[in-house]
């Protein structure tokens, strides 16, 4: 099997599909990396539910000014023109339809779209964060993850076998082996690492890839 993209890679192919404009909350942890690559020339407003809208990329190490932080309590920088506002006012943005995309981590993925990222099951710690809030009231959902469980079992699936999160939210779904959209409760396969099949991908995804024409390579730099 082809080897696979590492976090940052999958996290510089997310950005490239960022629309110029968008409202995007970069969900803590793997995803919070796709602030570091936002295409030259585009603009794209980052939100963070502890209060700040349009932030940049991380700080150099050594300059950090730990008043500004994301929700994951990782240093940023302010562009020109940031907002700081409450706690409450944050989600009310979320809650309010305001946000273009959410992009999350996940444990899985349905392919009608249900995910499940808060909780392992019994005798895990559970993290709900704002994650519930971000999957009703973002208008796309992302998810970036590795294709595959620390075990080799795939992460989507099927159905949801982990306590959901949102229920047929997920819009589109970047992996470390491929590129797959949600349509019509369907796996779309968009794009693939040039050097696995598709007999390969199928093997380690846990419900039927659908192939609504050409199959695109999926290309990304070392970054």
């Amino acid at each position: 099997m082809a080897d696979k993209l590492s976090n940052a890679q999958i996290a510089w192919r997310a950005a490239q599909d960022l629309p110029d404009d968008a409202y995007v909350n970069l969900g803590i942890g793997f995803p919070e990396m796709i602030a570091k690559f936002k295409p030259d020339g585009r603009e794209v407003i980052y939100h963070t539910e502890n209060g700040i809208l349009d932030f940049g990329e991380a700080p150099p190490a050594g300059q950090e000014d730990w008043d500004l932080i994301n929700a994951g309590k990782k240093a940023v920088t302010l562009n020109p023109g940031a907002a700081f506002f409450h706690h409450a006012d944050s989600f009310a943005m979320v809650r309010g339809g305001h946000l273009d995309i959410a992009v999350l981590g996940a444990y899985e993925v349905a392919e009608n779209g249900d995910i499940a990222n808060w909780s392992t099951g019994p005798g895990s710690v559970p993290a709900v964060g704002g994650a519930m809030d971000l999957v009703h009231g973002a208008k796309q959902i992302w998810v970036v993850t590795d294709h595959v469980t620390k075990k080799g079992e795939p992460k989507l699936v099927k159905a949801c076998t982990l306590p959901l999160t949102g229920v047929g939210c997920v819009t589109t779904v970047y992996t470390s082996l491929a590129v797959i959209d949600i349509v019509d409760k369907r796996f779309v396969l968009r794009e693939k690492l040039a050097g696995m099949s598709l007999e390969e991908l199928q093997a380690v995804t846990g419900a039927e890839l659908v192939v609504n024409g050409g199959i695109k390579d999926l290309i990304v730099p070392e970054v």
